[in-house]
């Protein structure tokens, strides 16, 4: 599978590489989707991790090791929206987190970005830049877990992930993840919106669910 890191074209003097443009373009299908608040955002979510684990196993252990933890939480989505309260349209149902659950969240992104961070720190070839890559990889799977129990926070947690994920993945030659975050950012607006209006024409469920 090494035609996975081969060059696919330039644009602007930016190197677009196999692996990181059919990873994102499936990973902005499956944010597409669940925004739908379809159930295929899963398996769509589960291809990217599946392109992306593929494309750096063997020469990128900790990249290929996140990727193994994004499809498995995408398994644990897939799992939850099966069996998940169904809105009128036959969609997921959405709701507001509430507030133990949102601290949860908190402490458990703080706490895991720095044990994440500590780790790549500790063995330097699992990351280029130690800090910023372990709060994304934690925002990522914090973000895909609130999506897993249709909170409206998903997108806050998407829009924290790409305000560092834009500069870094540009910063790190991985052009089209920058690019593919720039419209996550876009997505993620119109998602919030979204989302947002209509959980508040849902039954209050504060504190359901925890």
């Amino acid at each position: 599978m090494n035609w996975l890191n081969s060059e696919a074209f330039t644009v602007l003097d930016q190197r677009i590489i196999w692996s990181d443009m059919i990873g994102n373009v499936f990973g902005l299908a499956a944010l597409a989707l669940g925004w739908r608040r379809s159930v295929w955002t899963w398996p769509v979510q589960f291809l990217a991790g599946l392109v992306l684990f593929t494309a750096f196993y063997g020469h990128l252990a900790g990249s290929a090791g996140k990727q193994v933890v994004v499809v498995l939480v995408a398994l644990y989505g897939w799992w939850q929206w099966q069996r998940g309260d169904r809105g009128t349209d036959g969609h997921i149902a959405v709701r507001f987190a509430s507030w133990r659950e949102r601290g949860a969240m908190i402490a458990a992104a703080a706490a895991g970005t720095v044990a994440v961070a500590l780790l790549f720190k500790a063995f330097p070839t699992l990351s280029w830049d130690p800090w910023p890559d372990a709060y994304i990889f934690v925002g990522t799977v914090v973000a895909m877990y609130a999506q897993a129990r249709g909170m409206v926070e998903f997108w806050f947690a998407w829009l924290l992930v790409d305000l560092v994920g834009v500069p870094l993945n540009f910063a790190n030659g991985y052009a089209f993840s920058g690019f593919v975050y720039v419209i996550y950012g876009a997505l993620v607006l119109w998602g919030m919106r979204d989302w947002w209006l209509r959980s508040r024409t849902a039954p209050a469920l504060e504190g359901a669910h925890a």
